[in-house]
């Protein structure tokens, strides 16, 4: 199963000060063939380039099932991924995977401190043609989910934005939480708000607080814009027996969520 699985890294001048929206969308076959392993399911929290530009590759190459919101359907459709392939979901939904149980949160996007973000909107037909530039994919709303292995066995909440409905995920009470740095605080108390209607997860770990512009094969190299500190000193502070997490992308994490020999 691959969450949010964005390899090829391409380069828009978000972390060099020069933004550009029309930067052409592309997929290195190469880096994604290197690190997606054989994916059965690809879970989408949302159409955003930096979440789903590396997703038509992977689903049209390895027959992965997708699984997201009625723009990601459209938007993959415009790629040329079999509608057959993809699993429309809103939230709510609690599907059924041969061993691996999918729940899926209704969820929302992180707002910079304006209160705003790119790239808002939804679509409820494919587009005329198939996206060319990151501007091309709107949000199309954002979901969560909770994976449980087993019956009863260890779950995860995976999180690909930094905001949330706390009617949707109170109660989940996952064993691991895959919680996204917010850039602002525009969400009001958001940490607190998010780890109290979790059941404060015995394990957190800090997500999309890198520079997601630097390859893989490199150390993650913080998001200016992040306050990683910041997020880690609250988790504690809010949930004292949360064993955090800050991952590498060269490791490979057992079930217990210690470092085990370097990824190949």
């Amino acid at each position: 199963m691959l969450f949010d699985p964005y390899v090829t890294r391409f380069k828009t001048g978000l972390f060099d000060g020069g933004f550009e929206p029309g930067t052409k969308l592309r997929s290195d076959p190469e880096r994604i063939r290197k690190h997606i392993g054989r994916p059965e399911i690809v879970l989408v929290s949302h159409s955003h380039w930096d979440h789903i530009a590396d997703v038509p590759h992977i689903a049209m190459t390895t027959g992965a099932r997708v699984v997201g919101t009625e723009t990601t359907f459209h938007l993959l459709v415009a790629f040329g991924v079999d509608p057959g392939q993809i699993s429309v979901v809103k939230g709510g939904e609690v599907l059924d995977f041969d061993g691996l149980t999918v729940e899926v949160v209704s969820s929302l996007h992180s707002r910079n401190k304006r209160h705003t973000y790119f790239a808002p909107g939804t679509l409820n037909a494919p587009p005329s043609a198939a996206p060319r530039t990151i501007s091309d994919l709107p949000e199309g709303d954002t979901l969560a989910f909770q994976v449980t292995a087993g019956s009863g066995g260890p779950s995860a909440f995976l999180m690909g934005a930094s905001d949330f409905s706390e009617r949707a995920v109170q109660g989940l009470s996952p064993d691991l939480a895959m919680i996204a740095v917010p850039s602002s605080a525009s969400t009001s108390r958001y940490v607190p708000r998010l780890l109290r209607a979790l059941g404060r997860p015995g394990v957190v770990v800090p997500v999309h607080w890198d520079n997601f512009e630097e390859p893989l094969s490199e150390p993650p190299r913080r998001d200016p814009v992040m306050d990683l500190d910041a997020f880690v000193a609250l988790v504690h502070q809010e949930s004292p027996t949360s064993r955090i997490v800050v991952p590498d992308y060269r490791t490979t994490y057992g079930g217990d969520m210690r470092p085990k020999s370097p990824a190949p």
